[in-house]
């Protein structure tokens, strides 16, 4: 079992930055690919980011140049460093952890940027 819990989400204007955080706890070794999502209201889960065991990331095509993955094995985090955020970036964030066949979600952070 893995536990996933999300922080640092808020309100910010348009045109800032806003850092969230994913602390993993339990299983920690069995987890290989680390990702976030968001929902916005209305609309399906879309992928943010992602971020393997070695480091490799990648990034939805609107995010790519303003968010960016961020991986820490020792203390079992993963952030999101955000930029330059648009009102269409308002959304409950996740934070997912693949272990094997297995797929972990945090509770969600919600991010909202007024315009």
């Amino acid at each position: 079992q893995v536990q996933l819990v999300e922080s640092g989400g808020g309100l910010v204007q348009a045109g800032g930055s806003l850092r969230l955080s994913c602390a993993a706890s339990g299983v920690i070794s069995s987890i290989n690919t680390m990702t976030w999502y968001r929902q916005a209201p209305g609309k399906q889960r879309e992928l943010v980011a992602t971020i393997t065991t070695r480091g490799t990331t990648n990034y939805a095509d609107s995010m790519k140049g303003r968010f960016t993955i961020s991986r820490d094995n020792a203390k079992n985090t993963v952030d999101l460093a955000m930029n330059v955020l648009k009102a269409e970036d308002t959304a409950v964030y996740y934070c997912n952890a693949r272990a094997g066949l297995y797929s972990y979600w945090g509770q969600g952070t919600q991010v909202t940027v007024s315009s």
